[in-house]
């Protein structure tokens, strides 16, 4: 791929990321859409007939499992072998954070499915030199931005918290742990906010012409190679 050795040492990390997220997020679309699960059009239907106790079925028992490993690594990858950059702390607490909600959800039955594959992608092209054009159909620019923001301070405040915070109240007055989860889920709302405003930096800085090509504003031997 002709890659420089810094982008080298990053490749790893953003090639499985996309193709552990592609993975999932297939076997995600499967289950909200190719199922009878009503889910995604009626997310509150979560918790119709909730009970205590109540069985996981196994499709949605593997679907956990997967998650659930997945950002079980992670903790461990974002602390000791992807590159360390100035968002990783929040990274890492957004892992842990993941984790307790899907070990969580998993115990009590509630059946949520968390969800990167763009930014991975759109790395990876920065990486790999596939594309210098800033306004090319898959760069981040114009994919991310909008791709980010619909899905993760749209769809899911409107899907999610709503289901949560409002509708779990509803159907089952006496739900365990209610604070407790919606805490959680404000905090990666919170996170999110956090990296969309990175994101629309980045776009900001393409548009003005600060920047020359397509890099990660994140990192820190974005800002090295300007001292330079």
């Amino acid at each position: 791929c002709n890659l420089q050795p810094k982008d080298a040492a990053k490749m790893p990390e953003s090639a499985w990321k996309l193709l552990f997220y592609t993975l999932s997020w297939s076997y995600g679309i499967y289950l909200l859409f190719f199922t009878d699960y009503p889910f995604f059009y009626d997310p509150p239907s979560v918790f119709y007939d909730w009970k205590k106790g109540m069985d996981v079925p196994t499709d949605i028992a593997i679907a956990y499992l997967l998650q659930c490993s997945f950002y079980g690594h992670s903790i461990y990858a974002t602390a000791y072998m992807d590159t360390w950059r100035k968002d990783s702390v929040v990274m890492l607490l957004h892992h842990v954070v993941t984790l307790t909600l899907i070990a969580f959800s998993y115990a009590f039955s509630c059946r949520g499915l968390p969800g990167g594959r763009r930014l991975c992608w759109g790395k990876l092209r920065r990486v790999s030199r596939l594309s210098r054009d800033p306004c090319g159909l898959l760069n981040p620019p114009c994919s991310l931005c909008p791709g980010r923001f619909w899905f993760r301070l749209y769809w899911f405040p409107l899907k999610v918290l709503y289901a949560t915070c409002y509708s779990s109240l509803q159907l089952v007055p006496n739900i365990p742990f209610y604070f407790f989860f919606n805490a959680l889920l404000l905090v990666l709302t919170l996170m999110n906010i956090y990296w969309f405003l990175y994101i629309v930096l980045f776009v900001a800085k393409v548009l003005m012409g600060q920047m020359q090509e397509v890099n990660d504003v994140r990192e820190y031997d974005v800002e090295d190679s300007k001292k330079t």
